[in-house]
This record gives structure tokens, C-alpha cells and sequence, in this order.
């Protein structure tokens, strides 16, 4: 097993874990092992795609039709002689 330490916590969050460890009977420790356990044992939600999240955004603005320029053919490749 690793050992982690956690520096610069700050004292309000310190006591909240210490009575949280106390209401559960456990040591500040183990309260802390429990919490990380719970919050990454569940997989993130997904949300939407990028595409669907900048859709959603901006689709009370209304959309734009653009007019597309009709394709040209594929230029041949270079020949290479040497």
C-alpha cells in the first residue's frame, strides 16, 4: 500500500473531517481512505459531445445557412523523376 500526505488543508475542512470520522467511529485516516474510495468508485457521467454541448449553446441564437462552393475536381499528384 501507498503513503500519501496532504498539505495546506485548511482548518474548517480539517474539522468537518474530524467529526465526520467521529460520527462514523473511525479515525480521520480512515474517514479520509472512505471518502476517496466512495468518489472514485463511480464512473463519470459523460455528457454530450463538444459538437452537441456548443450546439446546445447556441441554438436559442437560431442558425445560419451557408451556401457551399461547389467542389473542384482533385488535382493529379506530382510526378517525381531523378
Amino acid at each position: 500500500m501507498a503513503t500519501m500526505t496532504i498539505r495546506n488543508i485548511d482548518d474548517e475542512l480539517k474539522a468537518r473531517l474530524r467529526i465526520r470520522a467521529a460520527q462514523h467511529g473511525r479515525s480521520m485516516e480512515d474517514e479520509a481512505r472512505d471518502i476517496l474510495r466512495g468518489a472514485l468508485s463511480v464512473e463519470p457521467v459523460r455528457g454530450a459531445s463538444l459538437v452537441e454541448a456548443i450546439r446546445a449553446r447556441v441554438a436559442e441564437l437560431g442558425g445560419v445557412e451557408l451556401e457551399l462552393p461547389p467542389r473542384e475536381a482533385v488535382r493529379p499528384p506530382p510526378e517525381f523523376r531523378t
